[in-house]
């Protein structure tokens, strides 16, 4: 087939099926996706045998726990400017290198500071992984199913998490936890020739920064299995900027309200599920419930969240997104009530935590299928990536704040309960977006790639 003269890009990708190349391009992600998931959790199951090997407190080995996470949101800050400026790709693939190369390096430390540097190296590649694949799979699926996708490739983060445990389970005894980090390292390093060879840079990011027609139309035909005619230039229709520095659009009219909803609904979102998920098993073990039985249950919140993100993605394509987003964190809430009003020693425990998981991952990951859409192609990869680097900043509070509650003598009900009001508060938060969306912003023909 054969394209020719004039070709809106979004339009074209729109009005078309989905080619090979775009199903593959979403399994890299998902694959991208699941490599970050493995290297987020890693550290959790390693942990117990090098404190005992390295005799060293659980407080002495926090600090290379907390290292990876700081080192996430540097990762995530840097990154978005950095893939609006230079492409997709280039710092997709860095990411991927950056984490696989530190995972591997950590595998041969000898003390809690050299795993602690390496660790916060190791952030950096994770931060930017995310967002970038989030917004270079957004740039190229139609828009009549791209949430759901990016749902979908989402939820490789969750497979990566869960199957690094079953590989921890077999590999510590067998070989000791330094080949547990050595797999995690070595994966997303095989991953990388695969990147390199298939991954295309994003047309519309082409088209803003002016690459030459020919390279577009090379791209854009591989992916989408098409001939252009020679002479076919390419335009990307864009809503109007006062600056062309990433950040700057962030806080610019029509898009500054919009960046702060964004930020204050991810900050609340990660508050909840990383308090939760952090310390129900320590919750339900202190009720009097074994150790298995408090991880089997605390597994259902990730189990409930795979189906709800998948099905909140499906729906977010039908049915305005943030009426969804907002619905399932008000779902979230009340079922984190039902949690608290339930009790740690209830059998009915496992199906609240499991329906908590469904509504609550379900507005996190419908709202990182959202933001991409919130922002002109100048700045999506930095409104992205900020918005996960700052509420990354609810999952470190989340973590801390559990313990400081355990301190203060608040039991199980009093907890769990309390993060409803951080997931309302994400439910209006997001709803304040609609507002940000009834701006007046007119559309322009941005026609950078011409002969």
């Amino acid at each position: 087939m054969s394209q020719s003269n004039a070709v809106n890009v979004k339009s074209f990708i729109n009005e078309r099926p989905m080619s090979g190349a775009q199903y593959a391009l979403m399994f890299l992600c998902f694959l991208i996706v699941a490599a970050d998931g493995i290297d987020v959790a890693i550290m959790g199951f390693i942990a117990p045998p090098i404190v005992q090997e390295w005799r060293i407190t659980r407080a002495a080995f926090g600090v290379v726990m907390s290292a990876a996470p700081i080192g996430l949101v540097l990762g995530a800050l840097i990154a978005g400017p950095s893939s609006d400026r230079f492409g997709r790709k280039k710092v997709l693939v860095t990411s991927v290198l950056l984490f696989g190369v530190f995972t591997l390096i950590c595998a041969f430390t000898s003390n809690p500071v050299e795993m602690a540097v390496m660790r916060l190296l190791t952030g950096l590649g994770l931060g930017a992984a995310m967002p970038n694949s989030t917004t270079l799979l957004s740039e190229y699926v139609p828009e009549r199913s791209r949430s759901l996708f990016i749902t979908i490739m989402f939820t490789g983060f969750g497979v990566g998490s869960a199957g690094v445990g079953f590989a921890a389970a077999w590999l510590i005894p067998l070989y000791g936890w330094r080949s547990v980090l050595i797999m995690g390292g070595a994966l997303p390093l095989v991953l990388l020739p695969f990147l390199l060879m298939f991954l295309p840079e994003s047309a519309r990011f082409m088209v803003v920064r002016g690459f030459t027609p020919a390279r577009i139309a090379a791209t854009l035909g591989r992916v989408c299995r098409t001939t252009f005619a020679a002479g076919t230039t390419f335009f990307a229709p864009e809503p109007p900027v006062t600056t062309k520095r990433p950040i700057g659009v962030l806080f610019s009219r029509g898009f500054g309200l919009m960046t702060i909803s964004l930020w204050v609904t991810y900050f609340m979102g990660l508050l909840v599920i990383y308090l939760l998920t952090g310390w129900l098993p320590t919750l339900i073990k202190d009720a009097g419930l074994p150790i298995a039985a408090a991880a089997n249950i605390t597994a259902m919140f990730q189990t409930g969240g795979i189906v709800g993100a998948i099905l909140a993605g499906w729906l977010m394509d039908r049915v305005k997104p943030t009426w969804i987003i907002s619905g399932a964190y008000v779902g979230g809430a009340l079922c984190v009530l039902g949690v608290g009003a339930t009790g740690a020693l209830s059998s009915s425990l496992a199906i609240w935590v499991l329906a908590a998981g469904f509504f609550m991952n379900g507005a996190q990951t419908g709202l990182n299928a959202f933001a991409p859409n919130c922002y002109p192609t100048i700045a999506r990869a930095t409104g992205v990536s900020w918005m996960l680097g700052m509420g990354r900043f609810g999952s470190i509070l989340g973590s801390g704040v559990g313990g400081l509650l355990l301190s203060l003598g608040w039991g199980f009900g009093g907890i769990v309960s309390a993060l409803a009001i951080p997931a309302v508060l994400a439910a209006f938060a997001i709803l304040t977006s609609r507002v940000a969306a009834k701006e007046p912003v007119t559309t322009e023909r941005t026609s950078l790639a011409h002969g």
